[in-house]
């Protein structure tokens, strides 16, 4: 199949606003399902985890291909909560489009924000889909004001919804200027209503006001009065160049549930989104780091690229590699190089992917989705590439990990069990690590929230078999410095034969900007150059564990400025131990502070119980930045909260609020955790040190 027929999209949305409904009727109307599945009685095709229908909500993004018009589309559909945002972020790194999907009920929420602007973090084109119009309070009109309040989205009508009688029974096409009518699924186009007529004829005027703005042949035609010049074709290819420089989002509506609407968002799928050729070349680094940036296109003979992006255990075939391959193309034996982790790797296997069901296929090549199998070294965000051309394309950014449980197992057998269960659900989800406790023999998971650990521990129960048990949840706290310190270590050991010397002066100072840094100022060779980058190794290996109460250390510079060596004694080890003595060293005399995890929080709340939402989250410790109104009688309160203080919060909030406001959390960042507290988590670490 050609390129130009080829369109690699994801559904984006706030959770409950229908996007896996809207998944699920294009796999009917394309061909793909004789019944659409639907979610609430866990029959959806695209949430084939056991955990997903049970909840009735998508937790892993799930890659599926179907046609429509002679085309290949690549959909994934990705999930809406907070805590699987990595799920959305990698996604969103291999399309080249999305459908964004909102409820027509509560417009803008705070997740399709985070889609919204995860979206345009990677430049990804994307048309709107208002869902649930037939519902009772949809209100198409509030809902593109809010896409361009909220979202800067510069939205434009592309259909109007139309009632009959009280109900939703279709649209009109502002561009065919047609009434899409629906019964049973089926669309059929008729002569708009005369009392849509008026409003169809104000907004395509709209519509080809804006468009005009970005063509000069459509604004001539426009100024000048010749409507025959204004051709379909011409609105139509107009709107595609438009979307594909993100210039506008179309907007569509429909109800997903009711069928209603799909024909056409497929036809605008085809039409606006873009191929993988009109997405543009791809552009990365070569392989030895040294800033070089390479280009590839998207064409079958250019050299061979792609990224893995996801990764999944299958019970009957093993890991399945998910790569989105941007040029070149590859064949079942083919040995590839992947130059993150410089190995060649062989593909076994190539699959198109149709959810939990697979296809074999022979080659795959440039726009192609598909899933390998035989790749041993390979995990998320690598690169793969022809040995001869190495590449290294953008990797994907993995969110910090905020929230700890302990994972209890009766015995050692079940221990071991455990560690292999979690490294392949690690290859799977790297938003979420983990570690044992030596001294307490227990392991320690950390991740994105609540749910998210929820998720972990019932799939080692059911999908692994461990006999696991989950402790009480904890904080993934963090330790830095306040001030400057300098450490003047010598490591010197004599064991009989050859001994260990090594000797470092080592300031460390606080980060302003963030993160770790390195760097050197040794003068005359005292320490030679060869063993500087094992010092700042054993200083990496020290940020694993602070000294106050034993978390990672963070936003931390470390300047070697002297030291020595000795010409027998000295080696690579000797300064990396060096290296992570003298940093703890320093670090007790750096005023080192704790650090905790703060989370942006979105509530959304009728007005009748604002005052009570806002006093409880001041005594959470919580701060409210801004508040707006969200629709009549309701507003958004937005503003930061300690995770330390969310535990149970969707409780509380029902509580509070009658079970009538929801509320949205996202990682923010680490701040400076008060005396009181720290002290507390001090004294517990130390106690438990001498356990």
């Amino acid at each position: 199949m050609t390129l130009n027929k080829i369109r690699n999209f994801g559904i984006i949305a706030h959770i409950d606003a229908g996007k896996t409904t809207v998944s699920e009727r294009i796999l009917f109307y394309t061909g793909f399902l004789r019944k659409p599945g639907e979610v609430h009685n866990g029959e959806a095709t695209m949430d084939f985890m056991k955990q997903e229908q049970e909840r009735g909500i998508t937790i892993a993004s799930a890659a599926i291909s179907c046609g429509w018009r002679g085309h290949r589309l690549n959909l994934i559909d990705t999930p809406g909560h907070v805590d699987f945002m990595l799920e959305v972020e990698r996604s969103l790194r291999v399309l080249d489009g999305v459908v964004a999907v909102f409820c027509a009920v509560g417009g803008v929420q705070p997740q399709s924000e985070t889609v919204w602007n995860q979206a345009n973090k990677f430049g990804t084109p994307h048309i709107a889909f208002v869902n649930k119009m037939d519902l009772e309070g949809a209100d198409f009109d509030r809902c593109v004001d809010m896409m361009d309040d909220m979202l800067g989205a510069n939205p434009v009508r592309y259909q109007l919804p139309y009632y009959k009688e009280g109900n939703f029974q279709g649209m009109a096409d502002l561009i065919t200027m047609k009434l899409l009518s629906f019964d049973n699924g089926r669309c059929e186009e008729k002569e708009i209503p005369e009392e849509l007529l008026e409003s169809a004829k104000k907004y395509r005027g709209e519509l080809i006001e804006k468009l005009a703005e970005f063509n000069y042949e459509l604004l001539e035609a426009y100024l000048e009065g010749k409507e025959e010049f204004i051709t379909q074709e011409l609105l139509r290819k107009t709107t595609a160049e438009c979307v594909q420089k993100a210039l506008i989002t179309p907007v569509f509506c429909g109800a997903a549930y009711k069928n209603i609407g799909i024909q056409p968002l497929l036809d605008a799928i085809v039409d606006y989104l873009p191929d993988p050729v009109n997405a543009g070349q791809t552009v990365g680094t070569d392989s030895e780091l040294k800033g070089k940036n390479l280009v590839r296109k998207p064409t079958a003979s250019s050299p061979f690229s792609a990224l893995a992006f996801k990764i999944i255990h299958d019970p009957f075939v093993g890991q399945q590699t998910f790569v989105r391959i941007y040029s070149g193309k590859i064949t079942s034996g083919d040995t590839v190089w992947n130059s993150t982790k410089k190995k060649k790797e062989r593909i076994g296997r190539i699959l198109r992917i149709f959810a939990k069901d697979r296809e074999e296929i022979e080659e795959a090549s440039a726009g192609d989705i598909v899933a390998l199998i035989g790749m041993k070294a390979t995990t998320t965000g690598d690169t793969l590439c022809s040995a001869e051309h190495p590449i290294i394309l953008e990797n994907i950014t993995v969110p910090p990990a905020v929230i700890s449980v302990k994972a209890i197992v009766p015995n050692r057998q079940e221990r071991d069990k455990l560690g292999n269960s979690l490294k392949k659900l690690l290859l799977e989800d790297p938003s979420f690590t983990f570690h044992f406790d030596e001294e307490t023999e227990e392991a320690i998971i950390s991740g994105m929230g609540e749910l998210h650990l929820e998720i972990i521990m019932d799939r080692l129960k059911n999908d692994f078999g461990v006999n696991v048990q989950a402790g009480q949840p904890s904080i993934s706290y963090r330790e830095t410095i306040t001030q400057e310190a300098v450490s003047n270590m010598k490591y010197v050991k004599q064991s009989g034969g050859k001994g260990h010397y090594a000797h470092c002066v080592l300031r460390i100072e606080p980060n302003v900007a963030g993160g770790f840094e390195f760097s050197e100022t040794v003068k005359g060779g005292v320490v030679p150059k060869e063993y500087i980058p094992a010092v700042e190794k054993g200083i990496k290996d020290a940020l694993n564990e602070g000294t106050l109460a034993k978390y990672p250390v963070v936003d931390v510079k470390a300047v070697l400025l002297d030291g020595s060596a000795h010409t027998v004694d000295s080696s690579e080890m000797a300064f990396r131990t060096c290296g992570s003595m003298a940093f703890k060293d320093a670090l007790k005399h750096a005023s080192p502070i704790l650090l905790e995890p703060v989370m942006k929080i979105e509530i959304n709340s009728p007005d009748d119980y604002l005052g009570d939402i806002i006093g409880d989250l001041v005594r959470r410790r919580g701060k409210v930045s801004n508040m707006r109104r969200f629709r009549k009688g309701s507003q958004k309160i937005n503003g930061t909260v300690p995770l330390k203080e969310m535990f149970g919060y969707a409780t509380s909030l029902r509580s509070l609020s009658s079970g009538r406001a929801n509320f949205s959390m996202e990682f923010f960042r680490y701040e400076e955790l008060p005396i009181s507290m720290s002290e507390e988590i001090i004294k517990a670490a130390q106690e438990k040190t001498k356990v």
